[in-house]
């Protein structure tokens, strides 16, 4: 199966390097130069530049990846077209999940998925397009995927978003273990764990519906508490 190595950049952006035998895909590779090094010290060739979505922080190594490697750069509309990247005969798979932005996807493999800014860790995504009900399909998708799948999301927001949760549910028993947890230099989290302290992911619950009407927003139906979500993000 391919395996994964994660890249941070900038201020709190993630980036990805899937690997299978000796080739490999970047996925959205702001850390250009730190990726072009490790791939030459893991005797990788990189195939393809790839991103979650179009926004200028996720696709700023775009050209320098391709230029320095010479890489190919496969686009929103060829993703589209097949539905999957295959690396060193390994297939991944790439979902389509607009909401965050019109071409948002995220790629998925054996027990990973990397989630770009459809899904980050404690939170979803802003949704730029304005499309609630687009988005809500798009996580309700993802909601499919075994618990056990590991998380890998387009930034590291999880002091910030840890601190939102215990403001919404203070009473949440897995936030501490959540924090616990966390490791900036390897980042990621199972779907399980996510579910636990993610009220985005929980827009079905009982307990996030009640805190929602106490707070005297819409809740009777689910799209009523997803949009009420969005709206306190």
């Amino acid at each position: 199966m391919p395996e994964i190595k994660q890249f941070s950049y900038a201020k709190d952006n993630l980036g990805y390097i899937v690997f299978h035998n000796d080739r490999a895909a970047a996925i959205d590779g702001g850390a250009a130069d730190e990726m072009i090094s490790w791939l030459a010290q893991n005797d990788l060739i990189l195939e393809c530049v790839v991103n979650t979505h179009s926004h200028p922080d996720h696709t700023v190594g775009n050209q320098a990846l391709m230029k320095r490697t010479g890489a190919q750069f496969i686009g929103f509309d060829a993703l589209m077209a097949k539905r999957v990247l295959w690396i060193g005969g390994e297939k991944i798979d790439v979902i389509h999940t607009p909401g965050h932005s019109a071409d948002s996807v995220c790629f998925h493999f054996d027990d990973i998925l990397v989630s770009g800014d459809t899904l980050l860790y404690g939170k979803v995504g802003r949704c730029f397009t304005g499309d609630h009900g687009g988005f809500l399909q798009s996580v309700k998708t993802l909601l499919e995927l075994p618990e056990t799948t590991t998380i890998y999301a387009g930034h590291d927001y999880v002091t910030e978003y840890m601190e939102f949760v215990r403001n919404l549910e203070p009473d949440n028993p897995y936030i501490d273990a959540y924090l616990k947890r966390y490791d900036p230099n390897n980042l990621h989290y199972s779907m399980a764990e996510e579910i636990r302290v993610n009220p985005y992911l929980r827009f079905n619950d009982p307990k996030i519906a009640s805190i929602l009407k106490e707070k005297g927003m819409p809740a009777e139906t689910e799209f009523d508490r997803w949009q009420s979500l969005l709206s306190i993000m």
